[in-house]
């Protein structure tokens, strides 16, 4: 087992891609914090999952857009635990709306949770793994749109944009720690942020002409890329996006 004796958090881990990277840390013997804003009852069932194969696992509220509950998930984590080795930033969120009509509430809720939130929950967490001298590894779900613009998804685009700057830019800080800092870019992947599209036959076929694999990926693709970042197999690995994307990146209406 790649990840055994080690302690990992993640955040928004009760659906879609979280939900897959606790599953399959979990499975590569990591105990596991489960970490939820609303919905409990999808939290618990990724814990009964989880506790039903033999892993460890526990399960802590915390909207990590609001620097205090962030900070109680990772001194939670570190207390049931007793170290954090690992902390993976996946909550987020979107709001599509035309660039004109953006409103400051709609700007705020997305920036908070998909950019600060990631921010102060790597520094609260590098600051528990410099302190106890552990080798860690933070990982940041991005996105494709960190670097590909989407129109009617500006926010998006900006927080994903400042979390690949996050990374690159923190990672020079935390190296000396031994502490890397890598981001995971999936393109179109089979989760709940994508299920309007999947319910529109014409939009859907319209995403999946984009991709060169022709298909939209799977969580659990997501996760063993994780796991891989996680794991000591990538201790000289850091400072980079890992697109996963089918080849979107690439295509830009050349097929």
């Amino acid at each position: 087992m790649q990840l055994e004796q080690k302690v990992a958090v993640i955040t928004g881990s009760d659906s879609g891609i979280g939900r897959a990277i606790a599953i399959e840390f979990a499975r590569e013997g990591a105990s596991v914090v489960i970490n939820y804003a609303h919905a409990q009852d999808k939290a618990e069932e990724v814990h009964q999952t989880i506790t039903s194969n033999g892993g460890k696992a526990i399960v802590i509220q915390a909207d990590v857009s609001q620097y205090q509950q962030a900070s109680h998930l990772i001194q939670q984590a570190v207390e049931q635990f007793g170290k954090l080795d690992i902390l993976v930033n996946n909550a987020g969120m979107e709001i599509h709306s035309p660039f004109l009509d953006v409103t400051e509430q709609q700007y705020d809720r997305v920036l908070s949770i998909d950019l600060k939130g990631p921010f102060f929950c790597a520094q609260l967490a590098a600051r528990e793994m410099v302190k106890r001298k552990i080798t860690g590894r933070i990982i940041n779900i991005s996105s494709v749109h960190e670097d590909l613009p989407m129109p009617q998804n500006v926010p998006y685009c900006c927080a994903k944009g400042g979390l690949r700057m996050l990374m690159r830019t923190i990672c020079l800080e935390l190296a000396p720690y031994g502490i890397t800092v890598n981001n995971i870019g999936p393109g179109a992947v089979d989760t709940p942020i994508d299920a309007d599209v999947k319910a529109d036959p014409k939009k859907w076929q319209a995403l999946l002409d984009e991709i060169p694999l022709h298909r939209v990926g799977q969580p659990e693709e997501i996760a063993k890329l994780a796991v891989y970042l996680a794991s000591d197999a990538s201790s000289y690995v850091t400072g980079s996006t890992f697109f996963i994307d089918g080849g979107l990146m690439r295509s830009t209406g050349a097929l």
